[in-house]
C-alpha cells in the first residue's frame, strides 16, 4: 500500500528525515513542508540523501515554503501549491505525517 510521508520539521533539529528515508517503500512519496524544505539546501548531506532515493519514490515540496526560504531543489522535485497538496493526499492509500 503506497504511503505519502509528510515532513514539516527541520532536518537539522532532529532525525525524522533520516528515519523516514529508511522506511520509504518503492511506491511511496515524500512531501516536504515548512522547515523540512531546509533539507533541499545546496551541498547539504540531506539533499544528497534525497537525491539518492530510488527514482520510483516521488519527491514533493510546498511551493510557498520553497519561496519563503529561497530554496529550489533537484530536477525530480515537484513543487505543489495548496490545491496540489490536497490532491496529492487523495492519491495515496495512506498519509503519514511525521509529527
Amino acid at each position: 500500500m503506497a504511503t505519502l510521508h509528510i515532513l514539516s520539521h527541520s532536518p537539522f533539529s532532529d532525525s525524522r528525515l533520516s528515519s523516514c528515508l529508511r522506511l520509504l517503500g518503492s511506491a511511496d512519496a515524500l512531501l516536504l513542508t515548512g522547515d523540512a524544505t531546509y533539507a533541499l539546501q545546496p551541498g547539504s548531506a540531506h539533499l544528497q540523501a534525497l537525491e539518492l532515493m530510488p527514482a520510483s519514490i516521488a519527491l514533493f515540496a510546498l511551493d510557498e515554503d520553497l519561496h519563503a526560504r529561497a530554496l529550489s531543489g533537484p530536477a525530480r522535485l515537484q513543487a505543489l501549491d495548496y490545491p496540489g497538496f490536497v490532491d496529492i493526499c487523495t492519491r495515496f492509500a495512506k498519509v503519514n505525517s511525521w509529527l
